[in-house]
């Protein structure tokens, strides 16, 4: 059955491969799968996202990154969805963004949201959905156990990166590497302690969103300990993403936030590079403690675990990835999902499908 399949991105983050939103990643991974296999996607985005279908861009405000920006952003996105919908045949649509209850389309097409962050970040609105033909996908064991006991989860499809595009290098530098969004709940400040503390210089990679507390956490904690052993690179993608990966002598993870998932791990074990991170959420089930990386309570524990990197295996980080992380994987599942609930009519309930993608 070919699909026409209608993403929908959070409207202040544009979308592309190497944006620094790992839900943005998703969408761009899922979309260009969709195009590979000759479904038609539709993305709506910010202007300036690159996708393999057809993009739908809006153009909402972006400095800064206030309430009133964000309100604005909802209600493009409503007129611009509602003027898609009117004007393209569209089998399913898929929502990512945290406020997605701000321009859920009017009932009589199946929607799909991926929850892509701690359930207690979203309103409790967002689990107690009376549109029918509704569903929800966590992406790990862990964001799926923390949703409230009431939301009905449809499925558990956890992310994947691309492998072919994440190899080892030749050799390691001497450096430790951290990458991400660059905002308060990902503790950057902790990794550059803990590689103070190690002895070791650390590159940090992100962009930094036009968000007030976003701007000012980079201003109050990580510029003042930037020196020629702590570089900060900005946004990074590509080659130059893949080689500050593989290179790195670990990747640190200094998240204080219940993470979802981590694509940023995935990748550098792709690498052949080992994860240290804090023991919260799905990073416990991504890392293979002492043997892809650590899991550590402390900035002193994680400190000692970047000196105690260079003697795990790091090939057996690439097989952990090649087996566990897979896209294609994580894509099957969402087209496999996709024809579920578009088929739902000739399934006589939304009840079948629902046993169906449980079974699954």
């Amino acid at each position: 059955m070919r699909l026409t399949v209608l993403n929908i991105s959070y409207p202040l983050a544009q979308v592309s491969a190497c944006t620094a939103g790992g839900a943005e990643q998703i969408l761009a991974t899922i979309d260009e799968a969709l195009v590979r296999a000759g479904h038609r996607s539709l993305v709506v985005a910010p202007f300036g996202s690159r996708c393999a279908g057809l993009v739908l861009p809006v153009s909402v405000s972006s400095h800064p990154f206030n309430n009133h920006a964000m309100r604005r952003a909802s209600q493009q996105y409503r007129e611009s969805i509602n003027r898609v919908l009117s004007r393209f045949s569209v089998d399913i649509v898929h929502l990512h963004g945290i406020d997605f209850l701000d321009y859920l389309p009017e009932p009589g097409i199946p929607v799909l949201v991926t929850l892509h962050l701690p359930p207690s970040w979203y309103p409790a609105e967002a689990f107690k959905l009376h549109r029918p033909q509704t569903y929800l996908v966590c992406v790990s064991e862990s964001q799926a156990q923390a949703c409230p006991p009431y939301a009905r989860i449809t499925k558990i499809i956890e992310n994947g990166v691309r492998l072919d595009r994440f190899h080892p290098g030749y050799r390691k530098g001497s450096y430790a590497l951290s990458m991400g969004r660059i905002c308060p709940e990902k503790g950057f400040h902790l990794a550059m302690e803990a590689a103070d503390a190690a002895g070791v210089p650390i590159f940090l990679a992100g962009a930094v969103f036009e968000y007030v507390d976003h701007l000012s956490y980079f201003q109050k904690f990580i510029r003042p300990k930037l020196d020629h052993n702590h570089r900060f690179l900005g946004p990074v993608g590509g080659d130059h993403k893949r080689t500050l990966l593989s290179g790195a002598k670990c990747l640190l993870v200094p998240s204080l936030a219940p993470e979802t998932s981590s694509l940023v791990a995935m990748e550098a074990m792709a690498c052949g590079t080992p994860v240290i991170a804090f023991r919260s959420g799905a990073l416990c089930e991504l890392i293979e403690h002492n043997r892809t990386g650590f899991l550590v309570e402390t900035v002193q524990e994680m400190a000692e675990a970047i000196s105690a990197s260079t003697a795990l295996d790091l090939s057996l980080c690439r097989r952990a990835a090649g087996a566990r992380f897979s896209a294609e994987t994580m894509v099957q599942q969402y087209l496999s999902t996709y024809q579920d609930l578009v088929s739902r009519g000739s399934s006589g309930s939304e009840e079948i499908v629902l046993a169906k993608l449980f079974a699954d």
